[in-house]
């Protein structure tokens, strides 16, 4: 975290020739499994990594945000605050802000002033750990802490997830919430629907590791839309609100009524529900075995049903499942899909056995080679005064 708010404010002073005032960071996250079930109202169990977005901000006597993006060759944009403000035909990455901008202003009329603001990171783009959350949550906190407007950290993740939908990503609310709300040492299981959240300590004995397969993937586009609308269908076709109200007798009893590709995107988020709350067991237990095989399942699921795992992360889960064998293999892909890392729990002595059989197996296959690190579950949003 320091050394992405010390990186900001260095960028900052460079750019507005003054020091900084305040700042915030939010981490990116990682999730140990349920995935693509936080926007059918189940369960996730992620924990946030030690990677995140840091902001230095000062105010500057304007009605406009000013906005340094280090990370992307120091682009800058500015953009005037109200309730209703364009998107940037270009710049992806300022929509985030212009977008959270936009929902605080209606919600706190008047409150919202202009900002200078730096903005640095160190999560890896496209490894589907969560970039654009983190700079969501870590803006909006900073906005809410800045102005005193007192935004639940909950509702500053509900507006990241609002912000997502005003640049076209229909995405849940996991990433943004424990972006917000994570705690050192422990695993958050959210109920997607009620927003009820449970901390999960992580045990001493098992280790997380992430690692990024280094095929970027993007998920604003139509394939991670299309498996959202197949979720709603399924769950219209059954009588249910949502797919969390479902179980596997129900979707049997409407399979005949279903087209394949729509039964199988339910089939896995019914099925990865019950994994969630199965893990979440095993996870406080520190049963390695029970876990491992949980995790398994969730990947083959994403595999065959849900169709978001590529050849290299697919590679990747193979390796450690290989490498470590039965009851050891707590390996899947994570995030949306399409590309990024997959996440793997294990032994500390098993550390580095995996990461030897990665480093001497995986570019073989892929042509790529993988980034891996370790990482303990850190703290949600922070913001200061400087």
């Amino acid at each position: 975290m320091s050394q992405v708010i010390d990186k900001a404010k260095s960028a900052f002073k460079a750019k507005f020739n003054t020091e900084p005032t305040m700042s915030a960071y939010a981490p990116g996250r990682v999730n140990i499994i349920g995935e693509h079930t936080d926007y059918n109202g189940g369960f996730v169990l992620p924990c946030a990594i030690k990677y995140g977005t840091g902001i230095a901000a000062r105010e500057n006597g304007t009605n406009k945000m000013r906005v340094l993006a280090c990370d992307i060759n120091n682009d800058f944009d500015e953009f005037e605050i109200g309730a209703d403000i364009p998107k940037h035909p270009d710049k992806l990455w300022v929509n985030y802000l212009r977008g959270m901008t936009g929902l605080i202003a209606k919600k706190y009329p008047g409150k919202v002033k202009g900002l200078d603001l730096a903005i640095c990171g160190d999560i890896p783009q496209g490894a589907g750990l969560s970039s654009s959350a983190s700079l969501e949550v870590s803006f909006g906190h900073l906005v809410s802490s800045a102005f005193e407007l007192g935004i639940a950290l909950q509702d500053v993740a509900l507006m990241g997830q609002a912000a997502e939908a005003y640049i076209g990503m229909k995405c849940g609310i996991m990433d943004q919430t424990i972006s917000a709300c994570g705690t050192a040492d422990h695993a958050l299981c959210i109920d997607c629907r009620s927003l009820k959240l449970t901390q999960v300590p992580v045990p001493s004995n098992l280790v997380v590791m992430v690692i990024n397969s280094n095929v970027k993937h993007q998920l604003v586009g139509s394939e991670y839309n299309d498996r959202r609308e197949s979720c709603e269908k399924a769950a219209k076709i059954m009588g249910v609100e949502l797919l969390r109200d479902a179980d596997l007798a129900l979707l049997e009893k409407f399979k005949d009524q279903m087209d394949e590709v729509t039964y199988r995107r339910a089939r896995h988020v019914i099925t990865e529900d019950e994994r969630v709350l199965k893990a979440m067991d095993a996870f406080a237990k520190g049963d390695l075995a029970v876990l491992a095989d949980l995790m398994y399942q969730s990947h083959l699921s994403e595999k065959n049903d849900f169709e978001i795992v590529v050849k290299e992360t697919d590679a990747l889960v193979e390796i450690v499942h290989k490498t470590l064998g039965e009851g050891k293999h707590a390996a899947r892909q994570t995030g949306g899909g399409f590309g990024g890392s997959i996440v793997a729990v294990v032994e500390p002595e098993n550390v580095q056995k995996v990461t030897d059989a990665i480093n001497a197996q995986y570019k073989a296959i892929s042509g790529l080679d993988a980034t891996i690190f370790e990482t303990k579950a850190c703290n949600g949003a922070q913001f200061a005064r400087l």
